[in-house]
This record gives C-alpha cells, structure tokens and sequence, in this order.
C-alpha cells in the first residue's frame, strides 16, 4: 500500500513539483491524516510550506503562458524529480537517516524509495515537457492553459487519493465483508423445499 502511495505522490511532483509537497506539509501540520516521519518533519514548517506556496503560484502563472511554459518546464525537470524523491519517501514512511557511513546507507535499503520517486516523477515531467510544445504549436498556444489546468487538477486527485488510498481500501472491504454477509444471512433464513 506505501509504494502505491509513493507512485502516486510521486507522478503528481511529475505533474506539478509544489503540490504534493504543500499537501504534505499541510496534511501533516494541520490534521491527523498524514503523519511525517521524523526525518521528513521540515515538510510541515510554516517558511518551508510558505516558500513552496510562493513556488506553487509562480509554476501556475508560468504553465498557462504559451513559451513560457517550456521555460518552466526546463527549470522543473530539475525540481520535479527532487520533488518526486521527497514525496516518495516521505509518503512512504522512509527515514531520513544521518549518512555516516556510505556503505551501510546503501545496504540499507533507505534510498530505494527516493530513487523510485525521483525516476517516477522525471518520466513523467520529460513527458510533459515533450508533449507540451508540440501541443501549442499545433493549437496556437491555445492549448497551454487548458493542459496546464488539466495537470494541475490531476496532480491534486492524484495527492488526495495517494493519501486516501489505504482508507478507500478499508472501505472497500468493509463493504466486501457487509455484502458477503448479507448473502449468507439471506441464505440462513430461505426456507428449503424438502421441509
């Protein structure tokens, strides 16, 4: 269930690098819903979360400019990785441990999940960087803004259901287990034709 929450955060830092991340530290600052593991803590700082809103309000304005919306992509293929790795090993309950020794930090199996989240969220940004220009030539830069929204919208649900996801399944077999047992009460009680 982690690594599809990880997966999850991770393709929406590959969508939009900021929102995952002021959802995190806001999720986890202001409600029980997600709780960062003590080495991802700094998530949840009021400069930090200030800082990427500002960040999250500039990439908006920039990815609904046609051009310009290239630019931000170049700078982001930087940023939407890291992004990735954050939010992937945050997600996924990693830890941030001090490196102290290299060689026990890589048996250790602590940087899989950053690594996964930075790959996940660099396929997904070089894929958006390489279809928008080929949009907005073909739309006149028309489609820019609407792609741009879609993304956005879409890096939002992706977020919420990641967080959401160990819940719905909950859910999900709860009511498995009501609907099977209303089959078997039903049963119970049908008379049978040999009485």
């Amino acid at each position: 269930m982690e690594l599809l929450t990880g997966f999850g955060l991770a393709t929406a830092a590959g969508l939009n690098a900021y929102i995952p991340l002021l959802a995190l530290g806001l999720l986890s600052r202001f409600t029980d819903l997600v709780t960062l593991p003590a080495g991802w803590s700094w998530l949840e700082n009021g400069w930090v979360m200030l800082i990427v809103a500002v960040l999250l309000v500039v990439e908006i304005v920039a990815d609904k400019i046609p051009a310009l919306d290239s630019v931000n992509d170049a700078v982001q293929t930087f940023a939407r990785p890291t992004a990735g790795g954050i939010v992937f090993g945050s997600g996924t309950a990693a830890e941030t441990a001090a490196v102290t020794d290299p060689g026990a930090f890589a048996s250790s199996g602590q940087w899989i999940g950053v690594v996964l989240g930075i790959v996940t969220a660099l396929v997904v940004s070089l894929t958006k960087s390489a279809v928008r220009p080929v949009a907005n030539l073909g739309s006149a830069g028309m489609a820019a803004p609407v792609l741009s929204t879609a993304e956005d919208v879409t890096s939002v649900g992706l977020v919420f259901v990641s967080l959401l996801l160990p819940l719905l399944v909950l859910v999900a077999l709860a009511l498995v287990a009501f609907a099977v047992f209303q089959v078997w009460r039903r049963r119970r009680r049908k008379p049978t034709a040999t009485g």
